[in-house]
């Protein structure tokens, strides 16, 4: 194995042939050996060190620990390497994986593995279970509910049965193009629900959609990153709670950031939910403020305030169910070893009146962290939830696309409390349960049903 490794190496290094000239460190390595040149070459590298400093033992079989470090030594050398010789350098850390990782070289996260095009995804499988809602009386908020068949209108109709139950797989193509630009394209195929009774190959005709296609820029001294295209848009920077977004999003992005403050600012459209489908298309201009804090255990807290300025096509004539002229919010997230709180405010002023300018309040606590490289890690959290009426369609939809748990139902004119368990039963397979209690209007008596939610979700 140590001439495999060593030949493969030497190959790599050929480029950077710089060490013509360098000593033979190694006293049993003569002038006339065929790997002579070779192992000047990488020893004057660093990538080889020998035994005790002077003998290179040519004929012991290397452990792949020994092996793996070689590895990792040589991929600081990528940025000299051609596309073939990056090729064989990454193939060589894909079978040293588990031992570079032993070493603290991820190779599962080595994004500046120049040329390397790798493959990432999840797949979910989903239950949900909801109650139908209360008969809607009060007039105030009558026309924001859905119709029964009888045209009583409740707050939510029943998810049960096969409508419970729906899948999702998402694929994603991760390409380093250069040590600072790196281009994401992923697909999706919707949720898609056990109910749909046409064929599979018609039911999937619209189920697959790109939902990522984006290029990241980094620059400034690591300090400034640019992604343009089709990303994932959070608000709340992925720090709060995503109550109205954190979906797809087209636009554009520029951030500052460094070990304690962060600055972003962005402008697209966003592209899920009822803001891209029942209205005219909803845009928006965003700013955030991030702080960071904390040492030992609390390590990783963080604060944030952020603004959203919104233009929906159409102006005063406009026909979707959008009606916020802008919004901001403040999130507080503090780490106390093992625990974490989450505090996340966010105010909505409408284009019509004062009165219709909802507000949202949400807490969360948890203990422990599920990760999904982790077998057996798990997390237990409760959370509570005060959303004012506003945040419904004519039809009781939701008009954004939360990065919650919760139905739609769950999330506008509710006080609500909720509990969840997420558990790594193995690596890279997590389950996670979720459940609603104690929910009520907060506007009229007309509550919601209570939502249980179970998946298994599995990346690769």
């Amino acid at each position: 194995m140590k001439t495999k490794v060593l030949a493969a190496l030497a190959a790599t290094m050929a480029v950077g042939a710089t060490c013509a000239f360098a000593a033979n460190p190694f006293v049993d390595v003569p002038s006339d050996s065929w790997a002579y040149k070779s192992v000047v070459e990488l020893a004057d590298a660093g990538i080889i060190q020998g035994v005790d400093g002077q003998y290179f033992q040519g004929n012991r079989n290397i452990t792949r620990y020994e092996a793996a470090e070689m590895v990792a030594k040589a991929m600081a050398h990528m940025d000299k390497a051609s596309v073939e010789q990056r090729a064989l350098i990454n193939k060589l850390a894909d079978e040293y994986a588990d031992e570079l990782n032993n070493l603290g070289v991820r190779v599962s996260a080595l994004e500046n593995r120049v040329g390397n095009v790798k493959l990432t995804g999840d797949a979910r499988i989903r239950y949900i279970h909801q109650s139908e809602g209360d008969k809607v009386t009060n007039e105030k908020i009558n026309s924001t509910y859905a119709k029964k068949a009888n045209d009583e209108k409740v707050v939510n109709g029943a998810t049960k049965n096969d409508s419970s139950w729906s899948y999702r797989v998402r694929v994603r193509a991760n390409a380093q193009v250069n040590d600072r630009t790196k281009v994401t394209y992923g697909i999706s195929t919707n949720s898609i629900s056990f109910a749909d009774n046409s064929t599979a190959s018609n039911s999937d005709d619209n189920n697959i959609y790109t939902d990522l296609a984006n290029v990241d820029y980094n620059f400034g001294g690591n300090n400034w990153d640019l992604l343009v295209g089709r990303y994932e848009y959070d608000m709340g920077n992925g720090h709060g709670y995503g109550f109205l977004y954190g979906d797809t999003f087209d636009g554009a992005q520029l951030q500052y950031h460094n070990d304690k403050f962060a600055a972003t600012a962005g402008y697209g459209k966003f592209k899920e939910g009822s803001m891209a489908t029942d209205t005219d298309g909803v845009k928006t201009g965003y700013g955030e403020l991030d702080g960071f804090f904390g040492g030992g255990r609390a390590a990783g807290s963080a604060v944030g305030v952020y603004y959203n300025d919104y233009t929906v096509a159409g102006g005063n004539n406009r026909t979707g169910s959008f009606g916020f002229d802008d919004s901001w919010g403040a999130y507080a997230s503090a780490n106390f070893g093992k625990w974490n709180v989450l505090a996340n405010y966010e105010k909505y002023n409408s284009t019509d009146s004062k009165d219709n300018d909802p507000e949202v309040w949400v807490g969360r606590l948890t203990y422990g962290a599920a990760n999904f490289a982790t077998p057996k890690s798990w997390d237990a959290w409760v959370e509570y939830l005060n959303a004012d009426q506003g945040f419904a369609d004519a039809n009781g939809n939701f008009v954004g696309s939360t990065y919650g748990w919760r139905e739609g139902s769950l999330l506008n004119n509710v006080k609500s409390w909720g509990v969840g368990v997420d558990y790594t039963f193995a690596k890279n397979a997590q389950f996670q349960v979720m459940q609603s209690f104690a929910t009520s209007a907060k506007d009229g008596n007309a509550d919601p049903g209570e939502e249980t939610r179970a998946q298994f979700v599995f990346v690769f």
